[in-house]
C-alpha cells in the first residue's frame, strides 16, 4: 500500500474503532519507513479529528468516541519511542480535572481523549481536585492551559477559586483557564474571569489547541 493510501486507511480504521487493524497498519507504516510524526499526524490525529467533527455533528455518540480513542492510544503507543527519537514534541501541555467535591468524570475523560487526539499532552488530575492542585500542577508541569469540569451547580463555584488561586500564584498571565460541564455557561465564564467556556469535548479540544499555539 502506498503511503497516502496507508495513512487514509489508518484514519478510517481508527474512526471505526478497529484497534487491532490500527496497530497492524501502524506497524506496516513503520516498517515501510514512514516517519513516526507523519503516521501520527496524517493517520491517527487525522482520524481522531474526523471523530471529533462527527461527534459534534451528533453523527456518533460517546461509546463510538471511546472506542476510537482506544484505537488511537494503541497506535500511538507504538509510535511513542520513535517520536522521541525524531524529536517530535507534543503540540502543547494541558492539565485537566473535575473540581473539588465533584466525582463526575465522563465529560472530563472525553475532553482528555479529544485533546490527545489534537496532539496535546494531557496531565489528568482525576476528580475532586482542589483549586491549589490545578494551579500547582500547571506551574510545576509548565502547562499552557488548566481545564476544569463540574457537573453540579454546588461545585462549579470552585472554578472561581481556581482563577483566584492562579492569580495569587502569579501565573494568570501565562496559563489559560478553560471551564465546562452541564451547569456552566458563557455568562458564568465571563463573571469569574476564566478564558473560555466550551459546550462539548470536541470544541474544548479545539480551543485548548488554539491556546497552546499561543
Amino acid at each position: 500500500m502506498e503511503k497516502t493510501e496507508l495513512m487514509k486507511t489508518i484514519s478510517e480504521q481508527l474512526q471505526k474503532g478497529k484497534a487491532k487493524d490500527v496497530k497492524a497498519l501502524v506497524n506496516e507504516a513503520i516498517e515501510a519507513g514512514v516517519p513516526a510524526g507523519e503516521i501520527l499526524s496524517e493517520g491517527l490525529l487525522a482520524g481522531m479529528s474526523a471523530v471529533g467533527d462527527r461527534f459534534r455533528a451528533n453523527e456518533i455518540f460517546v461509546p463510538e468516541v471511546l472506542v476510537a480513542a482506544r484505537a488511537m492510544n494503541q497506535g500511538a503507543a507504538l509510535l511513542k519511542p520513535l517520536l522521541a527519537g525524531e524529536g517530535v514534541q507534543a503540540g502543547g501541555k494541558v492539565c485537566i480535572g473535575t473540581v473539588q467535591g465533584d466525582l463526575h468524570d465522563i465529560g472530563k475523560n472525553l475532553c482528555k481523549m479529544m485533546m490527545e487526539g489534537k496532539g496535546l499532552e494531557v496531565v489528568d488530575l482525576g476528580t475532586d481536585v482542589a483549586p491549589e492542585t490545578f494551579v500547582r500542577t500547571a506551574k510545576e508541569q509548565e502547562c499552557s492551559v488548566i481545564c476544569c469540569s463540574a457537573l453540579l451547580t454546588t461545585t462549579m463555584e470552585k472554578m472561581r477559586e481556581i482563577v483566584e488561586e492562579a492569580e495569587k500564584a502569579g501565573i494568570r498571565d501565562k496559563v489559560k483557564i478553560m471551564i465546562g460541564g452541564a451547569p456552566v455557561t458563557q455568562e458564568y465564564c465571563d463573571r469569574i474571569g476564566a478564558d473560555a467556556y466550551t459546550p462539548d469535548a470536541a470544541s474544548a479540544a479545539e480551543q485548548a489547541a488554539i491556546f497552546c499555539k499561543g
